[in-house]
């Protein structure tokens, strides 16, 4: 953790994506008062397992599952692009609607998916995180900090220019960052929970059990003592 970070934006695909990768995470910044704003770009319309609820119930369902984890978080402002599940690209479109909301927050601090395919772990490796994490990348470098890139975000809304100077990014091959999360596990699994169309058919004891094997392997390749649980992440400078 640390200090500096009183405004964080965290951008990814689906709603749960966040509550996988860096639920406890975002407590531990929560705790410290930091303000966190999930942007989340699709509404997960393609997700679930029962075929008696259409789409549109799934998408407003996961909408609904969603603002209920980031509050086991601490996070209210909860935001959805809208974007088709499944059928993400990194085009311009995308990148500029994740400049404006950088714009927005301004943030010191952007957690979003890598773009990058983990071969070693293929299921964070989704198309849609790789091109959610490819265009918020592109969002945060080059375009919310170019006063010159969509120009018409500041002509049109009044959005100034904003450099982001930290990425962390999740999910990816090459991790450099552990944060120790395991006094707030149990916030985690409450958000992870709260996503029940995702997860309720694993059984709570399950879910548990697969959470504590991941985030117990990310603490022991990060040396913390035995016992203890880490959230795990790739962080780059952008400043």
């Amino acid at each position: 953790m640390t200090n500096d970070v009183r405004r964080i934006l965290v951008v990814m695909a689906h709603p749960d994506d966040v509550d996988f990768g860096a639920a406890g995470t975002v407590a531990g910044f929560t705790d410290q008062g930091a303000e966190v704003v999930y942007l989340m770009i699709t509404d997960g319309d393609a997700g679930g397992f029962d075929d008696a609820v259409t789409r549109e119930e799934m998408a407003a369902l996961r909408r609904d599952e969603q603002r209920a984890a980031a509050k086991c978080a601490g996070v209210e402002d909860v935001r959805f692009l809208g974007y088709p599940d499944g059928r993400v690209e990194a085009t311009l479109g995308l990148r500029r609607d994740i400049a404006r909301v950088i714009r927005q927050v301004r943030p010191e601090l952007v957690i979003m998916p890598s773009p990058e395919r983990n071969y070693e772990r293929i299921y964070p490796s989704h198309p849609d995180h790789r091109a959610v994490g490819s265009a918020a990348l592109d969002a945060v470098y080059p375009d919310a900090r170019n006063p010159y890139a969509f120009p018409e975000l500041l002509a049109e809304e009044g959005l100034e220019a904003w450099t982001a100077p930290k990425v962390w990014m999740v999910g990816g091959p090459t991790p450099n960052h552990y944060v120790d999360v395991t006094e707030r596990f149990d916030r985690k699994l409450a958000a992870l929970k709260s996503h029940a169309s995702q997860t309720s058919h694993m059984g709570e004891d399950a879910l548990e059990q697969m959470l504590r094997g991941w985030m117990t392997a990310n603490a022991q390749a990060a040396g913390f003592p035995e016992g203890r649980l880490a959230e795990v992440f790739q962080a780059v400078d952008t400043a």
